[in-house]
């Protein structure tokens, strides 16, 4: 979504899954130049890609239904999602003799507002793909609906995001979100009504990114950008001699030095933002605590005071922020940030995409000037959301745990996404450090059929043991 606008608009409408063979296979065409050259994957590989074979032969002889739920820590897993279904699957499946019949595809799903940041032309090349959308932060029945259909009776399976969104870490699953779960229930209800005998299952799939050559170099140049975008000095290096005896197992001092950076900046970036919250929307912040001098650097004692101290503050600036925006739109906070960020991304849909108007032209001067304020004044409030959604899955303890170049890369791409936002930037053009390899992992398949029973006798405990097995199961597939 732009970052800003300023007029209202028609009602969101559904874009309903229009599945072209001809479009697919022109994707396939184009997918290896697009792979190369418009995205930082220099290869992808897979493990256990034998059992994703043996199951789509399994789903064209009517013996299973599935869904891929895989994890989401980069908004280029859907091109690995690709390269899984369209080349390494059939590669395995001719490598044991599998038979499948062609086209090997799937159908997915995908938040109703990648077309409202990324342009019309996505939704409808998604559509054609097979894509079905869903809105986020309400009861889509027209999209639940649509993805309940697919799940159940399309010539293929179907692929979803549980964690809901990008992290930005690859080596943190966020909470999972239980719509997979039930999902998978209401196929084999559907399936049992209509007589059917397929086996209903989810089946886990991780994905990890890790750089071909550490990128310390543009890490270094990319941190100095957002010292000056955020008006710090040079950091002296003699500063890092502070945290060496704090932490004799450390072993590179450039590593630390880099480290200290980013703790500068986050801090810098929690004061100036308190004071910004404070100032103009007359909210309270913990008090400022001196963070880059009460930090340690990782070691074997476990001292993560400092973390602790800066992890506090960064959740009270959150919360913060979501009561900007809730009190605008008149929302109670509930549950957690992440589902407080949709709660607060739905109310302004309804302010912008006015499903109370039947015709903006037919507006008087009048009717059409307030609606246009009222739009840009929920535009306005939702950046405060977005902000929030930026740094939602950050954890003081993620780099101090592992002092790795991806870890620091993934962290310090965060922070450039929230001063993006900050200067009215594209948050979606995010730098690129250098190529990276993917690995992913296909997991043993969760059978959701053997679970109907329990789903009988408790609905809410079923689904919510089939999370957080499926959270399990992406967990356990993280690779240090």
């Amino acid at each position: 979504m732009p970052n800003s606008i300023s007029q209202v608009q028609p009602p969101l409408e559904f874009i309903p899954p229009a599945y072209n063979p001809l479009v697919m296979q022109g994707c396939k065409q184009i997918f290896p130049w697009w792979l190369r050259f418009r995205t930082s994957i220099s290869q992808v590989q897979a493990e256990n890609v034998e059992t994703l074979a043996e199951l789509f032969h399994q789903f064209q002889n009517q013996k299973v239904r599935f869904l891929l739920a895989f994890r989401h820590p980069n908004s280029d897993d859907p091109y690995c999602l690709g390269q899984l279904i369209w080349k390494l699957v059939p590669q395995a499946a001719r490598a044991k003799g599998i038979p499948l019949q062609f086209p090997v595809h799937s159908h997915f799903i995908y938040d109703r507002g990648i077309p409202l940041w990324a342009g019309a032309g996505v939704g409808w090349l998604y559509s054609q793909l097979g894509g079905t959308p869903i809105v986020r932060g309400k009861i889509d029945r027209l999209g639940l609906r649509s993805a309940r259909n697919l799940f159940a009776n399309s010539q293929f399976p179907i692929a979803a995001a549980p964690e809901g969104a990008t992290n930005g870490h690859n080596e943190i699953v966020s909470p999972l979100e239980p719509g997979i779960a039930q999902m998978g229930f209401w196929c084999v209800e559907d399936l049992l009504k209509a007589g059917r005998t397929e086996k209903v299952l989810i089946v886990p799939i991780g994905i990890q990114y890790r750089y071909v050559n550490p990128p310390w170099q543009p890490l270094e140049k990319l941190l100095t950008q957002l010292e000056i975008d955020c008006g710090l000095p040079p950091l002296d290096r003699t500063d890092i001699a502070n945290l060496d005896t704090a932490n004799p197992d450390s072993e590179n001092p450039n590593h630390k030095f880099q480290y200290l950076r980013l703790i500068r900046l986050g801090s810098h970036l929690l004061a100036v933002m308190g004071e910004f919250y404070s100032r103009f929307y007359h909210k309270e912040i913990p008090p400022e605590t001196s963070i880059l001098t009460s930090l340690s650097l990782p070691n074997k004692t476990g001292n993560d005071s400092g973390n602790e101290v800066m992890m506090a503050r960064l959740k009270a600036l959150l919360d913060v922020g979501l009561q900007v925006a809730e009190e605008y739109f008149n929302l109670k906070p509930k549950g957690s940030l992440i589902d407080r960020c949709r709660r607060v991304e739905q109310a302004g849909w309804e302010y912008i995409y006015r499903e109370d108007i039947k015709d903006i032209a037919a507006l008087s001067p009048l009717e059409r000037g307030l609606a246009d304020r009222l739009a840009e004044e929920a535009s306005l409030r939702m950046w405060h959301m977005r902000l929030v959604e930026s740094f939602v899955s950050v954890t003081g303890r993620y780099v101090a745990e592992q002092l790795t170049a991806e870890r620091l890369a993934e962290t310090t791409l965060l922070l450039w996404d929230v001063l993006a936002r900050i200067k009215g930037g594209n948050p979606f053009g995010r730098p690129k450090l250098g190529k990276q390899q993917v690995q992913m992992t296909v997991g043993e398949p969760i059978s959701v059929s053997d679970r109907w029973d329990r789903y009988q006798t408790s609905r809410r405990l079923a689904v919510a043991e089939l999370t957080q097995d499926l959270q399990s199961a992406l967990e356990a597939m993280i690779k240090s």
